[in-house]
């Protein structure tokens, strides 16, 4: 938040919940209280956490139209620039939060970048077998933004190869890099 409000940003067109582990959604309740947020993403719940319910009831107090997408659909932003859910498919019955995480590619031009949430093996064979039979090289991307914080459950050799980036994100927290640090030394 103060990296936006410092830029002078009030008005998100978009915000994507990944889903709904706290690490993942409670900081959208205070993007919500702060900024007018056009539309937020969200994928079906196959478990109505206590967070889900929490920022639901925020989303509804501010009016704030929520789309519901799964694999298939595209969010356009502008002429070039769109996102491509790659998953959940609704077919499969995905009872864990963290496999039932949005995944979606941003795709401007030639540059792309796979968005993975908190997705562990039984989502990564989905997406590289079942889900990429209709298209081979739809998880190709750019950059990947690591699955479930770098994890041991995430992040199969299969998936990456597949993926075949250019530059891999991990999103952790500055104590973890540290003790990361200081485990290897």
């Amino acid at each position: 938040m103060p990296y936006l409000l410092d830029r002078g940003i009030k008005t998100l067109d978009y915000c994507i919940i990944t889903h709904f582990d706290s690490d993942h959604c409670n900081g959208f309740i205070e993007v919500f209280e702060k900024l007018k947020v056009k539309v937020v993403i969200i994928s079906k719940q196959t478990k109505e956490s206590e967070e889900y319910k929490d920022i639901i009831e925020i989303i509804m107090s501010k009016k704030i139209p929520i789309r519901v997408v799964k694999k298939g659909d595209k969010i356009n932003l502008d002429k070039q620039t769109y996102i491509d859910i790659l998953y959940p498919d609704f077919k499969i019955s995905e009872k864990d939060l963290n496999n039932n995480s949005i995944v979606c590619k941003l795709n401007y031009g030639k540059f792309s970048m796979l968005f993975t949430g908190d997705i562990e093996t039984p989502a990564e064979k989905h997406l590289v077998g079942v889900g990429a039979l209709d298209n081979p090289i739809q998880l190709q991307s750019t950059i990947i933004k690591v699955a479930h914080h770098g994890s041991k459950s995430s992040s199969t050799e299969e998936f990456i190869k597949r993926v075949n980036p250019q530059i891999a994100l991990i999103g952790v927290r500055k104590a973890e890099i540290i003790l990361g640090i200081l485990r290897k030394q």
